[in-house]
């Protein structure tokens, strides 16, 4: 049994954050235009949170962290993107965007209280980078803009300034570890070992 039984308009103030996450599904990440990638080969910013999110399964897995909770960190930690925007280092140098506390207190309005509670307190974690999971849902982060630049390397974009600057700001050494293993090996690859091995009987 919960311990608070919604009410209509808690329900629905719930019902109406997860409509507003899945704007996230249109939002294209913008910092890709400066390595010449169109828009129409851009990820978009759901994208970009679904494999951060096993990234940083992987990686709290690998440095004694929990799974579970940096999982959490990192699939709310792009969420206030749906009211400012997708933000780039080269922006933020400009513009002064919304604090992502403050758009997550205004997101939250209005829903369940332990939902509130629970997305609140991931988005603080992550935003203050003060634990063993926010350091692993931080590199997921890099992390995964790090391989998708490889992978728009193999198509002939510029992103060897990305790949660069995504493996200077990791925190972790398994962090570190996984950037390296990965500018080793063709993005390709798990596909050449699946089809170059026996099937499976």
């Amino acid at each position: 049994m919960p311990e608070q039984t919604p009410t209509d308009a808690e329900t629905a103030g719930t019902a109406a954050l997860l409509f507003e996450a899945g704007a996230l599904r249109n939002q294209t990440r913008t910092g890709w235009h400066y390595d010449d990638v169109p828009v129409s080969a851009a990820e978009t910013v759901a994208e970009h949170s679904h494999r951060t999110t096993l990234i940083g399964v992987a990686l709290a897995a690998m440095e004694g962290a929990d799974p579970a909770r940096t999982a959490l960190l990192c699939a709310l930690h792009d969420l206030h993107g749906t009211r400012i925007g997708d933000q780039t280092p080269v922006t933020r140098r400009y513009v002064t965007a919304a604090e992502p506390r403050k758009v997550t207190a205004d997101q939250v309005t209005g829903t369940h209280p332990a939902v509130r509670g629970t997305v609140t307190a991931a988005v603080e974690e992550f935003e203050a980078g003060e634990t063993l999971e926010a350091w692993c849902a931080r590199d997921a982060d890099k992390l995964d803009c790090l391989y998708r630049a490889l992978e728009y390397r193999t198509s002939g974009y510029r992103t060897d300034g990305k790949v660069e600057r995504c493996r200077a700001a990791l925190r972790t050494g398994s962090a570190r570890s996984l950037a390296d293993a990965a500018t080793a090996m063709d993005p390709a690859q798990w596909q050449h070992t699946l089809l170059g091995a026996p099937a499976a009987h």
